[in-house]
C-alpha cells in the first residue's frame, strides 16, 4: 500500500502514459474488451482475484479535467465495466474505483476505471 500511496504522490500529469502504450499495441495485455471509444484489460498487479481496468482511447488525464462533451464517453466506460465485469463472471458484485489526483491514490494520468471482484470488499475503502 505504501508504494502505490509514493506513486501516486510522485506521479505528475502530462506525456505519454502505459496507456496511451497499451492503446498503441506497443505494450503487451490480456484485452477484455475493445471499441472505437476504450479498451478494457486485466491490471497487471492485481488488487483482488478479479481486477481489470476500463480505458477511453481519448488521454483525458484526470476526472477533474473531463469536459461536458466527454459526458457521454465517460457513460460508456462505466457501460463497458458492466459489460465486462459480466464476461469474467462477477455475478455477486464488483466495486468500480476512479482515482483522482495525488490524495486520491492516481498514479496514471490518463482516466481510467478500476473493476475489483471475485471477493467480498470492506468498508470503508480507504
Amino acid at each position: 500500500m505504501a508504494d502505490e500511496v509514493a506513486k501516486a504522490q510522485s506521479a505528475q500529469p502530462g506525456g505519454d502514459t502505459i496507456f496511451g502504450k497499451i492503446i498503441r499495441k506497443e505494450i503487451p495485455s490480456k484485452i477484455i474488451y475493445e471499441d472505437d471509444q476504450c479498451i478494457a484489460f486485466h491490471d497487471v498487479a492485481p488488487q483482488a482475484p478479479t481486477h481489470f481496468l476500463v480505458v477511453p482511447r481519448k488521454p483525458i488525464a484526470q476526472l477533474s479535467k473531463a469536459e461536458d462533451g466527454d459526458a457521454a464517453l465517460l457513460g460508456h466506460l462505466m457501460i463497458v465495466a458492466k459489460k465486462c465485469a459480466e464476461q469474467v463472471g462477477l455475478p455477486r458484485g464488483y466495486r468500480l474505483v476512479l482515482n483522482e489526483g495525488p490524495d486520491g491514490g492516481q498514479s496514471v494520468y490518463h482516466v481510467h476505471i478500476h473493476v475489483l471482484g471475485g471477493r467480498q470488499m470492506g468498508w470503508p475503502p480507504g
